[in-house]
C-alpha cells in the first residue's frame, strides 16, 4: 500500500475498531506521539522500521509490520529506550502500552485499516 498520508483512520484488528492516525510524512512521524500523555487507539508510522521512546511520557506498545500489515513482532517499551530496526518491517504501529494485548493483536496477525480515500484491505 503506497501513498499514504496523514490523517485520520480506522484499525480493524478482529472485532475491535479502533481509531487511528496515520503518520506519514516527515514532520509527523517525527513528532509521532511526543508531548502527550497518552493516545486514544493507535497511531500509523509508515514507513518505518524502528522507533524510539526518548522525550516520551508514557510506555507504549509497538508493532512491527510487513508490506502486507501483517505484524512481524509486537513488544512493550518504557519511555527513553531504542528500538532496533526489524528487518522487513515497513509499517510500526503504536498504541498504550497494554492495549495491543486487550485488542488480540500478536506477531502473525494481519490488521486491515481504513483510511478516508484509499481501499481498504480485508
Amino acid at each position: 500500500m503506497a501513498n499514504w498520508q496523514d490523517g485520520p483512520g480506522t484499525l480493524h484488528v478482529g472485532s475491535h475498531r479502533i481509531p487511528l492516525e496515520v503518520a506519514a510524512s516527515y514532520r509527523a512521524r517525527t513528532r509521532g506521539l511526543l508531548g502527550r500523555d497518552g493516545i486514544d487507539g493507535a497511531m500509523l508510522l509508515t514507513p518505518a522500521a524502528s522507533v524510539h521512546t526518548f522525550r516520551m511520557r508514557f510506555a507504549i506498545d509497538v508493532a512491527y509490520l510487513d508490506r502486507d500489515l501483517g505484524v512481524l513482532a509486537v513488544v512493550t517499551m518504557a519511555p527513553g529506550r531504542l528500538g532496533l530496526p526489524r528487518l522487513r518491517s515497513r509499517h510500526v504501529l503504536e498504541s498504550a502500552a497494554g492495549a495491543m494485548a486487550g485488542w488480540g493483536l500478536r506477531a502473525g496477525t494481519i490488521i486491515n485499516v481504513d483510511v478516508p480515500g484509499r481501499l481498504t484491505r480485508r
